[in-house]
């Protein structure tokens, strides 16, 4: 009777720890689940919300209208001819600091809001990520935005090149959710202004960036 009875503890101890295994083990696959889709709409919420803040910084930044003649100057002889084409720093420098500035204050702003999920999203399943009623997750969101200039030299009839002046704003952005930290950036391009230049542009500005960014021409 000893024998069984003490064969009996043991087995319901395996059994046991046998179960708690199973359970850590389901919790843990359904915690990896939820973690991996609840990151997954974080970092489409937070790209959708990035695009909006690039675009309502440079709206605000460029609100008096910047011109061409803002940000580059071309220099002529006394022909006519093209010899220099330049930028103005002070202006270009400006624009990419307010920029920058804005579009980081406003994402700030959009990652305190936190983000609405369906309740389906926390049962780990794809299916049912989509379903039930909305639940809000606060976010500690960090973004680091950065902003640089471009320009392109296309070929825009006989004798004339267009010169298109873009701002390439780039969002490093850090989504901290409770046990995990999601890191991903998101770029924006925006065209700033544009210019037909008549007559020969010198190759060294065809084969570069004013702004001293890698070679963007393009023909036409």
């Amino acid at each position: 009777m000893k024998y069984r009875s003490r064969r009996n503890r043991i087995l319901r101890r395996i059994i046991l720890i046998a179960a708690a295994l199973l359970l850590l083990t389901l919790l843990i696959v359904l915690y990896c689940s939820v973690t991996d889709i609840l990151l997954s709409a974080t970092q489409e919420t937070m790209r959708a919300r990035t695009a909006t803040a690039v675009n309502e910084a440079v709206f605000e930044t460029l609100a008096d209208s910047v011109r061409y003649d803002d940000l580059v100057t071309v220099e002529r002889d006394a022909q006519g001819e093209i010899r220099a084409i330049f930028a103005n720093a002070y202006e270009i420098n400006r624009i990419a600091r307010d920029t920058a500035y804005l579009a980081q204050k406003k994402l700030q702003a959009m990652g305190e809001e936190g983000i609405a999920l369906p309740l389906g999203a926390f049962s780990g399943i794809d299916a049912l990520a989509g379903f039930g009623p909305s639940v809000r997750i606060r976010l500690i969101p960090v973004a680091v935005v950065t902003c640089r200039f471009a320009s392109e030299f296309t070929q825009a009839g006989i004798n004339q090149t267009r010169h298109a002046v873009f701002l390439e704003v780039t969002a490093e952005i850090s989504v901290v959710l409770p046990g995990r930290t999601q890191n991903f950036s998101t770029s924006s391009e925006v065209l700033i202004a544009e210019s037909v230049l008549v007559g020969d542009v010198p190759q060294v500005y065809l084969q570069g960036d004013i702004f001293g960014a890698v070679s963007r021409a393009g023909g036409g």
